[in-house]
């Protein structure tokens, strides 16, 4: 058995970034552990300590960021005055400034994947629930059409999603502009509500895109 790696100098938050960078860069199969290695400053046997694979980077990586997203949206939710505000800052965190290249990566490889599968469907699972639950808020109130919160927020999810992807890819006819007034667009008509545009206090650098954090 190898010795186990001097890594006291380096944080695990530190190569997750770095890996995050890389694959964002060079896509999955082309990253290599020794790049991932040499952008975080330590060794190949440090980062595989940590992850056992190229995909456990790119899961984690995801996680964390998920994590990092929805601790700011929880704070800046709970200061909001309705639902409409919510579902708005949703939307706009999503389609702010942001890279969506490390979610385009797992969706690729949970077509064949039983991990990347299992992790996709969990993170996803998280975003629809989220959007729901600020549906389930509004509708409470008599904001929202009275139709099923779930089915609402994966129409909601798709089409963001659907955007990000065209986006990501440089489509010249989606900007990110657009593809937050078609999803604020799809929003208001399936829930009969108007969505209006957000102040600048409620939209803050953090709250920018859902993989924005871990691209250093």
């Amino acid at each position: 058995m190898s010795p186990r790696p001097q890594i006291d100098h380096i944080r695990k938050p530190q190569i997750l970034a770095a890996a995050a960078q890389v694959i964002a860069e060079r896509g999955l199969a082309s990253t290599r552990i020794v790049d991932v290695a040499e952008r975080a400053g330590t060794s190949p046997p440090a980062v595989l300590y940590w992850f056992g694979s190229k995909d456990d980077l790119l899961t984690e990586a995801l996680i964390v960021d998920e994590d990092r997203f929805y601790g700011a949206m929880t704070e800046r939710l709970a200061a909001l005055d309705n639902p409409c505000e919510g579902l708005r800052l949703l939307i706009e965190a999503c389609a702010a400034d942001y890279d969506w290249t490390l979610w385009m990566e797992l969706w690729s490889r949970a077509v064949r994947d039983r991990g990347a599968a299992a992790a996709r469907r969990r993170l996803d699972d998280r975003w629809h629930g989220q959007i729901a639950e600020d549906i389930r808020g509004g509708q409470r109130v008599g904001a929202f059409e009275e139709l099923d919160p779930d089915d609402a927020a994966a129409i909601i999810a798709s089409v963001l999603d659907g955007l990000a992807v065209q986006v990501t890819l440089g489509d010249p006819g989606v900007s990110a502009q657009r593809m937050r007034d078609l999803a604020v667009n799809t929003a208001e008509l399936l829930l009969q509500c108007e969505l209006l545009p957000l102040d600048g206090a409620a939209l803050t650098a953090d709250s920018a895109g859902r993989t924005e954090g871990v691209q250093g």
